[in-house]
């Protein structure tokens, strides 16, 4: 079995989610005169490829450590939306499984695409990153519970929809956009679309069913879409965590591995390391220009 890795990069200039902490380093001891080097770190849960807990918005949830593996690594669908949503949109669950197949009990990842505007990629922009990704309506959630998902991952900054969250009144200027791409898309205004009963929607109400989500996923996910994979996610063994950093995975089996491997070899790299293919950033920034025209 050989492993994908599924990680952003994490550095100090890795953006957390909006006005959560974001990581600081400092060495307390170098090799002179210590004799060795130590450094000390601060941050918020909320920073790179990271794990909300149920804690995080459900009172009565499990901490971090109280996941137990079985939960954290097991088989998953791997979807590609970035060839139907861009900047702003309402991603379905039709959208996903008609694209990939969808199993009760599974582990969803979805590529929006929208990791090609991380901090680690060429095409970065931290604003469209955080801000503009597309996100989910209640349709979707209902439709997450009675698939009895586990845990759900997304490539970008929330598993909500920005717009549904209260960056909508920290960037007035990218919300007046997106009450444009409602109205013309949808048929009614932002505020209509995703009322107060909606906020956060995917944080609040999947959270008490224990379906909770990693963001921020990224490294080569482009390698690996629109299949189904065994896939592990690794947070601390975090007592009274609300959520954690951590790792994530794919597992495949060697004949798999050397087929993505061959195509991994046929796209370019990021400065990671990372491979990644630039047709979805071509896909987004088109159905992006559409919404807006």
């Amino acid at each position: 079995m050989k492993l994908i890795d599924l990680t952003i990069p994490l550095g100090i200039g890795t953006p957390a989610w909006p006005t959560y902490e974001p990581l600081q380093v400092k060495y307390f001891k170098r090799l002179a005169p210590n004799g060795a080097n130590g450094q000390i770190v601060t941050h918020s849960n909320h920073l790179g490829t990271h794990l909300d807990g149920e804690i995080h918005f459900f009172t009565a949830g499990k901490d971090i450590a109280s996941l137990d593996m079985d939960y954290l690594v097991h088989e998953a669908a791997v979807v590609d939306l970035s060839d139907v949503c861009g900047d702003y949109d309402v991603y379905t669950s039709q959208m996903v499984e008609e694209r990939v197949d969808v199993r009760e009990g599974d582990i969803l990842i979805i590529h929006t695409g929208y990791h090609h505007f991380g901090w680690d990629m060429p095409d970065a922009d931290e604003i469209r990153y955080m801000v503009k990704h597309p996100g989910p309506d209640r349709e979707f959630a209902e439709w997450a519970k009675r698939k009895k998902l586990r845990w759900i991952g997304v490539d970008c900054g929330s598993a909500d929809h920005p717009m549904n969250t209260i960056i909508r009144d920290w960037m007035p200027r990218q919300a007046r956009e997106a009450d444009e791409v409602f109205q013309k898309k949808y048929g009614m205004s932002l505020g209509e679309y995703f009322d107060d009963s909606k906020y956060q929607l995917m944080h609040i109400e999947m959270f008490p069913f224990g379906i909770v989500h990693a963001e921020c996923i990224g490294g080569e996910i482009d390698l690996l879409l629109n299949r189904r994979v065994q896939i592990g996610f690794f947070p601390w063994r975090f007592v009274d965590g609300e959520s954690s950093i951590g790792r994530c995975v794919a597992m495949l089996e060697n004949d798999d591995f050397e087929e993505v491997m061959a195509s991994k070899s046929k796209l370019p790299k990021t400065k990671f390391g990372d491979a990644y293919n630039p047709q979805h950033v071509e896909q987004l920034n088109q159905i992006s220009q559409e919404n807006m025209a």
